[in-house]
Order: C-alpha cells, then sequence, then structure tokens
C-alpha cells in the first residue's frame, strides 16, 4: 500500500493506472477506522481493478460546537487495517492541501432540497462541508466508483443527488449499515460509549425496526408510529433529535402514496449524537 500525502502523487499514479486501461473506486473516510469502513473497502475491490482510500478530518463539516478536535484519530491503526485489505493507495491530505486558501475563501457546494432537514437542519452547514470536500476529492482521485455507507443515508443520497446535477462521471455505490450483535449502527462516535451505554444504545434500531414493521403491517397513522418510537427512546433515556418517516429519494415527508420508504433517527445519549435508519418497501 503507497501512503500519499501530497496531491501532484496522487495524480501522478492516478494518471499511470489511466494509462495502463485500470479502473479505479474510492472510499472517502475520516479515519478511525471500524468493520464498516472495512467493508466499504471490501466491496470497492470487487467494482474495480485498483482501490484509493482517504483520510481527511473534515473541518467544513463540523459546526462551532462539535468534536472537530477530539474527533478519534487513529492513523497508524488505520493503515494496517487497509494494508491487511490490500488497498492499493491511502491518501491522507493535511487541512492546507485541500484548503490551501483557508475555509473562508474556499468556494463550495451547495445540494438543495435532499440536503435539508433531518442532519441537515440539526448541524446546518454539515452537507455544505461534505459535498464541498468530496467534490474535490473526486476531482483528485476521478475514481469510476465511491463507496458510502447507507448509515449516513442523508449524506448518500445528498452525493448521489450532486454527482447527478453536477454530471460527475462517478458511480456513488450505497454499503449496507455494519452492525454491533446487540445491533446497534457502527460508527466511529460509539468510541465515547461505555459498554452500558453501549447496552442502552441499541434502543435506538430497535425502535426503527418496530416502526417499520408497524408500516409493512399497513398502519397508515404516521404520527403515532412516530410518538410510539418517541416513547421507546424517552424510556431508555435518549433525548430526541429527530424520528423522521420519509420518502427514500427525496427525503421528503413521506405521504401515503409513497412505496418505498427510509425512516431517519437521531438522538443524544450523553454527550454522544447517534443516528440509524431503516429502509421500507411498501
Amino acid at each position: 500500500m503507497q501512503s500519499v500525502t501530497e496531491i501532484k502523487s496522487l495524480r501522478s499514479q492516478v494518471k499511470a493506472w489511466r494509462q495502463q486501461g485500470l479502473s479505479i473506486a474510492f472510499v472517502p473516510t475520516m479515519g478511525n477506522l471500524h468493520r464498516g469502513h472495512f467493508s466499504l473497502v471490501e466491496k470497492a475491490k470487487t467494482l474495480a481493478d485498483k482501490v484509493v482510500v482517504s483520510i481527511f478530518v473534515n473541518p467544513m463539516q463540523f459546526g462551532a460546537n462539535e468534536d472537530l478536535d477530539s474527533y478519534p484519530r487513529t492513523l497508524e491503526q488505520d493503515k494496517q487495517g487497509l494494508a491487511e485489505l490490500e488497498t492499493d493507495i491511502l491518501f491522507t491530505p493535511s487541512v492546507d492541501t485541500i484548503y490551501p486558501s483557508g475555509l473562508e475563501a474556499q468556494s463550495f457546494v451547495d445540494v438543495p432540497g435532499v440536503s435539508e432537514g433531518h442532519c441537515g437542519g440539526a448541524r446546518p452547514g454539515h452537507f455544505r462541508g461534505v459535498a464541498t470536500v468530496v467534490t474535490k476529492l473526486f476531482n483528485l482521485v476521478q475514481p469510476d466508483f465511491a463507496c458510502f455507507g447507507e448509515k449516513d443515508f442523508q449524506q448518500l443520497q445528498v452525493i448521489k443527488t450532486m454527482v447527478k446535477d453536477l454530471s460527475i462521471p462517478v458511480e456513488v455505490i450505497g454499503v449496507p449499515t455494519q452492525r454491533e450483535v446487540s445491533g446497534l449502527a457502527m460508527s466511529s462516535r460509539n468510541g465515547y460509549l461505555s459498554e452500558s451505554e453501549k447496552e442502552t444504545a441499541k434502543v435506538l434500531f430497535q425502535a426503527l425496526k418496530k416502526a417499520a414493521s408497524a408500516l409493512e403491517q399497513g398502519e397508515k397513522d404516521f404520527d403515532l408510529i412516530i410518538k410510539n418510537a418517541i416513547d421507546m427512546l424517552h424510556n431508555e433515556g435518549l433525548k430526541l433529535d429527530y424520528f423522521n418517516i420519509c420518502q427514500k429519494d427525496t427525503l421528503r415527508p413521506a405521504t401515503l402514496e409513497d412505496d418505498r420508504l427510509v425512516i431517519l433517527a437521531a438522538a443524544f445519549l450523553g454527550k454522544v449524537r447517534l443516528i440509524d435508519n431503516i429502509q421500507v418497501s411498501l
């Protein structure tokens, strides 16, 4: 595995692969890798001849009071895991490399509609930061495929919409969420949870499954489904951020005419913000 920090070195290798007619799959990450990230790399390896992984903790997608400085960074451990999977290039640029003129002077990408509400409502500017850095990384890596986890479902839909709207020649692949035995979605922020908190946190997915089951069994009172889910979360001590039943592609509020749904949820357990989702076909 090559470890690359500079754009010139990355572009040189990408150019050489292209001249050989090789295909490229890309997995952008913020590091602190776990089995969920590694499943993205494994999927990428089935799609293309070469796999590039980036690790970049993107300051543009963090809000003023969020955990940018304390976000877990485990580069040496990450390198070992990626090398074991025979990743071809690990790209670890600095903030100055990605944003040489600083954040305030940086051009940005906004994706209207699908970025709004849910995590976009709770974290203003978050998806502008995501869309901007992913666009830049796509321009640097020039992949044929890019793999993103379905756990961050709104992020996945933002990237898919952006690629379509801007005619970016990358096929975006959603990869199913990896879970703990308890059902808790794997996340880098799970490292902030104690073992007892992890046990409590599984109620988020339980509430999602119960809501999905109600929809599949024909319940049409969305407000009642949401109320029951919120009660489940509150009874376990979670503080609700949102619990929304949405049309799967646009993420607008679902109607009774919609048959492709996703339920998006976020809640706090102490200071840790948990997000998860479940897809429902009626």
